[in-house]
């Protein structure tokens, strides 16, 4: 409970958590707002599809998850480049419990965060652009497009602190955050027959799979929906689980 205490404190005195939140905010919701009221000129046309509840929290599962993603990475990152975490250390030499409880504690916070913003974002969408059959959340594909986005924040948080306990240092730690999912991945899946074979063993592409309603047709998938989060799922495990044995096993 003192280290669940002491992280706590960390992540509610310092400035970056209040103005990442804010980030993440602005960008669900604001996009949700943009993508609706854009779409709405558009509402009658047959030749343009209507939107889904994917596209309603794309704000959210895209940019939102990104900036908790780097807000976890910074939580480490940043006390390994004042000093702070030798301290902790020295409070607490159970290093495994130290990093346990810090992620559990970001993991839970976006989780709640992505949920309420999703749920939001959905609502908001269907105010400005109106109800139609893709935002009534009516089938089952509907439904795991807007849960699916905690889950994925979930995950994400999860990868965010293993790379960060893993590189220490803040610049390249974020670069691996926002260039792995947004341009190494997309990249290797738009080479042909190499993209199709090798699209579904990246592991963001199966973890934007689950809540994903669109499904690319040109990749050679494996496994459904579900098996693509449990894929990710292991990914991400495994670049935590080596977190956490490489910060017991070098210095701080």
């Amino acid at each position: 409970m003192g280290v669940l205490a002491a992280e706590r404190i960390k992540l509610t005195s310092t400035r970056s958590p209040w103005w990442c939140s804010a980030v993440v905010v602005v960008l669900g919701l604001g996009f949700a707002a943009l993508i609706a009221a854009v779409s709405s000129s558009t509402k009658d046309n047959p030749e343009v599809p209507p939107l889904n509840v994917a596209s309603a929290v794309a704000g959210v599962s895209g940019f939102g998850v990104l900036v908790l993603m780097i807000m976890a990475t910074l939580s480490v990152t940043s006390e390994y480049r004042f000093g702070i975490i030798r301290t902790t250390f020295l409070a607490t030499p159970q290093r495994t419990t130290v990093i346990a409880v810090k992620t559990a504690l970001l993991a839970v916070y976006a989780t709640v965060l992505t949920a309420v913003l999703a749920v939001a974002a959905l609502f908001l969408t269907r105010g400005i652009y109106g109800s139609v059959p893709g935002l009534e959340l009516a089938t089952s594909e509907e439904q795991r497009a807007l849960w699916g986005v905690p889950v994925y924040a979930l995950l994400g948080i999860l990868f965010a602190i293993g790379v960060g306990v893993l590189v220490r240092q803040s610049a390249a730690a974020i670069s691996i955050i926002v260039l792995w999912p947004l341009v190494i991945e997309p990249l290797l899946s738009a080479f042909g027959s190499f993209g199709r074979n090798v699209g579904p063993w990246l592991p963001f592409q199966n973890g934007q799979r689950f809540f994903s309603m669109q499904e690319s047709s040109s990749a050679n998938w494996h496994w459904g929906p579900w098996g693509s989060l449990v894929y990710f799922a292991v990914f991400c495990a495994l670049v935590f689980g080596a977190a956490l044995f490489v910060v017991n096993e070098r210095d701080a």
